[in-house]
């Protein structure tokens, strides 16, 4: 018999999984507790932005694509760093266009999208009772014009609440909790 237990272990993959949607729709509570429970890193891409696009956004500027740039090229990175360590990660993305999502897709044998889907007046309810977040409200329905949904993503209703979205995303995605 073999006794080196090492040739029968599977090695664990490394996953890094983009949570995307309009602004409100969850993903950084989303993100944040999907990661807390698989003791993975989490990054909000909006942290990522430029100055200058945050300032556009919080004066109610909606971004152009050419804004969107160096923002893109910076969450390139984060997922290039995961990747190349073949750490897994959770990243919050807006990524509402599909060029976007293409442009930051890096490796799909590793990544695994989730779209939060949840109607305007929902979201639109929520962005009016969130404080202290730099996007102006009133930029909601240009988010809406931008979106082109998925057709490849685990896509959930985010009318549920977060502990049941986080479920549902560790089951589709077959994760247990750390």
């Amino acid at each position: 018999p073999c006794t080196d237990w090492s040739v029968h272990m599977i090695p664990r993959m490394s996953m890094i999984v983009v949570v995307m949607g309009v602004s409100g729709a969850g993903k950084t509570t989303i993100g944040q507790r999907l990661a807390q429970e698989l003791g993975w890193p989490f990054i909000d891409a909006d942290q990522l932005h430029p100055a200058t696009n945050l300032e556009k956004l919080a004066a109610g500027i909606p971004l152009e694509d050419a804004d969107r740039i160096l923002w893109l090229k910076h969450v390139q990175a984060v997922i290039d760093d995961w990747l190349v360590s073949d750490a897994s990660g959770v990243l919050a993305c807006s990524a509402l266009k599909a060029s976007y999502r293409e442009m930051i897709w890096r490796d799909p044998t590793h990544m695994r999208l989730v779209y939060l889907q949840g109607s305007p007046a929902l979201i639109a309810q929520r962005l009016v009772h969130r404080q202290g977040h730099f996007m102006n409200p009133l930029l909601l329905p240009s988010q809406f014009q931008v979106l082109e949904p998925p057709i490849h993503a685990i896509t959930i209703d985010v009318a549920r609440p977060p502990e049941q979205i986080v479920r549902q995303i560790r089951t589709e995605l077959h994760l247990e909790p750390a």
